[in-house]
């Protein structure tokens, strides 16, 4: 009843801001609904202290990676996708606590880059999925990073193809909006460094941002939090010129402590960035690719496959070498 008290009261507060910068249909608050950021307690950080307590790297890693909230990834390696989100919110909210989920699944996924390739077998199978996640979550609160790089990554797509990535997105908000209502959806809009912030904002746009509630940025990548914040508010800049809206953002800090260095696949000597925060100067500072976890057979990480924890590359990137 707390928390449902808390949830109306906030929505009712909101609406004439929220009619101001285009919401979706509703405006319901999860982060005041919530007690601070879940850390999900089956982390591949705290699998890996848990199975290797006596290695020497295991405290580094227990004190600096495993205890500090981190999204939890859903694709096809999830199994039944409404359960399993269902699961993970439902753990979240019995410990009061905000879960960020990252949905990874879209058809055609990775379809330059390669290490990620993947996804749904077709735009329909997608929707489906897409549906089941978030018929999983419900009416509990929760934070969702919709596809990263799906909006970036149209270098190797054909024009039906783009068309037909705009709808699997701009439906999922649909379905978003329709089935979890507590839920903040955040549309990827890549990093500083691949697209520019007025083909952003209309990419944003066409893929139906007036429906989320804002976009993400520098998921999986390393670009420091000043340059994000920089191309977010020029994003910002040439949605409000175009189309006379602007929308939050969130920061992918989990990597980005030193900088970029120009790569994006397991590039050595970065570093853990500010933990995952309200506020820093985007709406919030966000850990969404676990650090530790590989980008594929590339760089530091030759060898592994995307998602595969490396224990070496995890206790580098805590002091940055």
């Amino acid at each position: 009843m707390r928390r449902t008290v808390r949830a109306l009261v906030t929505a009712l507060a909101a609406l004439p801001l929220a009619l101001a910068v285009a919401p979706p249909a509703h405006a319901a608050d999860p982060t005041t609904m919530t007690s601070g950021f879940y850390v999900d307690p089956n982390s591949s950080a705290k699998q890996w202290v848990a199975a290797n307590a006596g290695d020497g790297r295991a405290p580094a890693i227990h004190t600096s990676l495993a205890n500090t909230p981190t999204a939890r990834w859903f694709g096809a390696w999830s199994g039944t996708i409404g359960t399993a989100t269902g699961a993970y919110v439902g753990a979240a909210d019995h410990a009061d606590k905000l879960p960020v989920l990252v949905a990874y699944n879209i058809h055609l996924r990775d379809s330059c880059g390669g290490h990620s390739g993947g996804g749904a077998s077709s735009p329909s199978a997608y929707a489906t999925w897409i549906a089941q996640f978030a018929g999983g979550i419900a009416n509990r609160p929760a934070v969702v990073v919709l596809e990263p790089d799906s909006l970036a990554d149209y270098g190797c797509l054909n024009p039906t193809q783009v068309r037909e990535r705009q709808g699997m997105i701009s439906g999922a908000l649909a379905e978003f909006n329709r089935q979890a209502p507590n839920t903040w959806v955040y549309l990827d809009a890549g990093n500083p460094g691949w697209v520019s912030a007025a083909t952003m904002a209309q990419r944003l746009h066409e893929a139906g941002l007036r429906q989320a509630r804002g976009f993400s940025l520098n998921v999986s990548n390393y670009y420091t939090t000043a340059q994000n914040t920089a191309y977010g508010n020029a994003v910002n800049s040439a949605l409000a010129a175009r189309y006379g809206y602007t929308k939050p953002f969130v920061v992918d800090t989990s990597r980005n402590g030193n900088g970029s260095n120009g790569e994006w696949c397991n590039a050595a000597g970065r570093r853990i960035g500010t933990p995952t925060q309200m506020g820093g100067g985007a709406e919030m500072l966000l850990w969404i690719k676990a650090p530790g976890e590989s980008d594929g057979n590339c760089g530091v990480g030759t060898g592994s496959s995307a998602g595969q924890f490396l224990p070496e590359a995890a206790y580098r990137m805590i002091y940055g070498y």
